[in-house]
C-alpha cells in the first residue's frame, strides 16, 4: 500500500507538488496521468526518498522508504530504464542488487526468465536497446518479490509484443494482491490496462477514481431514416453517415423520446463512451503548462 499525506514538493518558486492525497491500495493497477511538468516523476522520487518533500509523508506499507530496511524486497520500481552501468552485463547488474539486498542468487535466473531476458542476460547492458532495458529494468523491479510495484512509463521502446507482454504483467502482479503504480502518455494502453486513475495537473490532483467512473457514457449514437428533424431539435450534433449521428451529452433515453415526439423509425439507438485520451483531455483542459504555438 502507498499512502501520501499532504505531499508538498516546492523547488525555490515552483510547486511541483502541491498536498497531495492519496491512498493507493493492494489487488488494483493505478494508472498516473498528467501533463508533461504535472508532477508525476518528482510524486515517485517522493515516495522513493529521491528526493525530500517540503512538507506531508508519503509511505509504502506504512513506513518512509528511507526506513525500510531491505527496501527491494517491499517496493519495486523503474524510473529509468538507462540508468544502468553500460559495461555491466544485465545478469551482473542485477547480481549486485540481488547481493545488496541479501536476495537470493536463483531470484536473478527467475526474474530474467519471467522478463524474457534470459538470452540477452551476458550481454552488456550498453548495447541494450529501450525495450531491452526496460525489461531488465523490470526485472530488477520484480527482483525482490515485492508487494509494491512503481513503474514509470514501462512501455516506452517496446514492441506490440512487448506492450501486450507488459500489461499482462501488471494485471498478473494486481491479481496476486500487489500494489501496482504505472505512468504512461499512452491512453490506449493505459485504458486496457487500469483499473483507476490518478490525474494530476500542475502538481495538484484532478481526478481520483475507478477507470470505469471516468468512461460513464455521456452520450448517445442514432441510426435512421429521417433524422435531419432530430437533429433540428438537438445542439451539437455531429453526422457520421448518411443516417447516422451522435449526440453528445444527451442520453439515449432522450434521443429515443424526442424521436418517438416526432414520429421517426430508428434503426439503431445506442450510449456511447468516451475514449480515456477524450476524458483525460477534458480533465486536463486547464492543466497544460507547456503549450504549443501555431505555425508561422
Amino acid at each position: 500500500m502507498i499512502e501520501l499525506t499532504n505531499l508538498t514538493k516546492r523547488y525555490g518558486d515552483k510547486t511541483a507538488v502541491d498536498d497531495l492525497t492519496l491512498r493507493l491500495e493492494p489487488g488494483s493497477v493505478t494508472g498516473f496521468l498528467g501533463p508533461n511538468g504535472a508532477g508525476k516523476s518528482t510524486t515517485m522520487r517522493l515516495i522513493l526518498g529521491l528526493d525530500a518533500p517540503t512538507s506531508g509523508t508519503a509511505l509504502i506499507g506504512g513506513l518512509r522508504y528511507t526506513d525500510l530496511e531491505r527496501p527491494l524486497t517491499t517496493v519495486g520500481a523503474l524510473l529509468d530504464a538507462k540508468a544502468v552501468h553500460p559495461g555491466r552485463s544485465g545478469r551482473d547488474h542485477l547480481r549486485a542488487m540481488a547481493r545488496s539486498q541479501r536476495i537470493p542468487a536463483r531470484r536473478v535466473d527467475e526474474v530474467l526468465e519471467r522478463t524474457g531476458m534470459t538470452d540477452a542476460a551476458r550481454r552488456r547492458a550498453g548495447t541494450y536497446s529501450l525495450g531491452m532495458s526496460q525489461r531488465l529494468g523490470i526485472a530488477g523491479a520484480l527482483l525482490g518479490d515485492p508487494q509494491v510495484l512503481m513503474l514509470d512509463e514501462p512501455v516506452n521502446g517496446l514492441d506490440p509484443d512487448g506492450v501486450t507482454w507488459i500489461r499482462t504483467l501488471l494485471r498478473g502482479l494486481a491479481a496476486e494482491g500487489r500494489t501496482v503504480f504505472v505512468s504512461s502518455h499512452l491512453m490506449s494502453e493505459m485504458q486496457q490496462t487500469a483499473d483507476r486513475l490518478v490525474v494530476l495537473g500542475r502538481g495538484q490532483l484532478i481526478a481520483d477514481a475507478p477507470m470505469s467512473e471516468l468512461l460513464t457514457a455521456t452520450g448517445s449514437r442514432v441510426r435512421g431514416p429521417g433524422l435531419e428533424a432530430l437533429a433540428e431539435r438537438l445542439d451539437d450534433v455531429r453526422w457520421t453517415g448518411d443516417d447516422e449521428l451522435t449526440v453528445p451529452g444527451v442520453r439515449p433515453e432522450e434521443v429515443g423520446a424526442l424521436a418517438h415526439e416526432l414520429g421517426l423509425l430508428l434503426h439503431r439507438l445506442e450510449a456511447t463512451e468516451p475514449t480515456l485520451e477524450e476524458s483525460y483531455m477534458s480533465l486536463t483542459a486547464d492543466a497544460v503548462e507547456y503549450t504549443a504555438g501555431g505555425v508561422a
